[in-house]
């Protein structure tokens, strides 16, 4: 059977710039009016992100098949080889030669403010990136993209007759309510965390058990509350896994996202899936950045079983 799970969504570089003072002793409240300042940050790391990028990477840490369906620039030859080295499939990534990658460019100060400037890029174009080029596909997700992108891929989709996740994430205010309200009409599934699952309601004008009727499930994620699953009726509560440290939650929706993708191609149910969705976050917000947790999908399988008490 089919298995693979086409991943729409942006490619990005994540560039953090760690400031060794605070902000608010050189902002000075009076004057932002004029701002002209300069932070010295001695260290920088570089790390893999964007959502299809993190989702897929997690995905085929379980095992699972996915293929991205997203945009590039100029500057993608680290990013395409390391993709490569994993076995994710990069054939459907278009490049844009006259584009950058899609870059956010974050600085933190000691105090864990933050400074951030993100530029989409070659994201921008993902509505040039056709869903039939990526072949047949069991399921699909549509992560936070460039807008245009999102809206023609969701239309692609439901007439290609792949049942797909839409997850509007931090795009969910580029849509307007009636744009929203037809996404999760052709949805098979909608997934939110608890902030955004307020905003979908607001900017819809649907109750949360309307949303949800409209679906074969909504699936809320709660952080270390844990997440609900509301299908046929019924809620249905997922704890959350005890996590071996907090260090970075950057990527943990998308991780549990991966989860759920899994869970959904090999028919775990809900339970199931939704936990073992629950494990991934777990797993990935005990390091930093969003693609530098290292498991076997053997480990992750042991994981689990500690964790429930049975296996997938």
């Amino acid at each position: 059977m089919n298995q693979t799970s086409l991943i729409c969504g942006s490619l990005a570089i994540d560039v953090i710039m760690q400031y060794e003072g605070r902000f608010g002793d050189t902002l000075l409240a009076d004057q932002l009016h004029k701002v002209n300042v300069s932070f010295l940050v001695p260290t920088m790391r570089t790390e893999f992100g964007g959502c299809s990028g993190n989702i897929a990477y997690n995905l085929k840490l379980l095992g699972g098949d996915p293929r991205i369906v997203g945009v590039m620039g100029q500057d993608c030859a680290a990013y395409l080889e390391r993709l490569q080295k994993l076995g994710i499939s990069t054939q459907n990534i278009l490049i844009k030669k006259d584009a950058y990658n899609a870059q956010c460019f974050v600085t933190a100060d000691s105090d864990n403010n933050q400074i951030n400037a993100f530029h989409p890029g070659a994201m921008s174009f993902a509505h040039e990136n056709n869903i039939e080029d990526a072949g047949p596909a069991r399921l699909a997700i549509i992560s936070p993209d460039g807008h245009l992108g999102m809206l023609k891929h969701a239309d692609d989709l439901a007439r290609l007759n792949i049942p797909f996740i839409f997850d509007p994430g931090q795009q969910m205010p580029m849509f307007t309510p009636e744009q929203l309200i037809a996404f999760i009409d052709k949805a098979t599934y909608v997934t939110c965390n608890d902030y955004e699952i307020e905003l979908l309601v607001d900017r819809t004008g649907l109750s949360l058990a309307d949303i949800a009727n409209r679906l074969e499930a909504l699936i809320v994620t709660r952080g270390e509350k844990g997440s609900e699953i509301y299908t046929k009726g019924t809620s249905i509560d997922i704890p959350a896994v005890q996590a071996d440290a907090v260090l970075d939650p950057t990527g943990c929706g998308d991780a549990y996202r991966a989860g759920l993708l899994y869970g959904l191609t090999h028919d775990l149910g809900w339970e199931t899936t939704g936990r073992l969705a629950s494990l991934l976050g777990a797993i990935k917000i005990a390091h930093k950045g969003a693609q530098n947790h290292v498991l076997t999908k053997e480990e992750i399988a042991d994981r689990f079983e500690q964790a429930f008490g049975y296996k997938y």
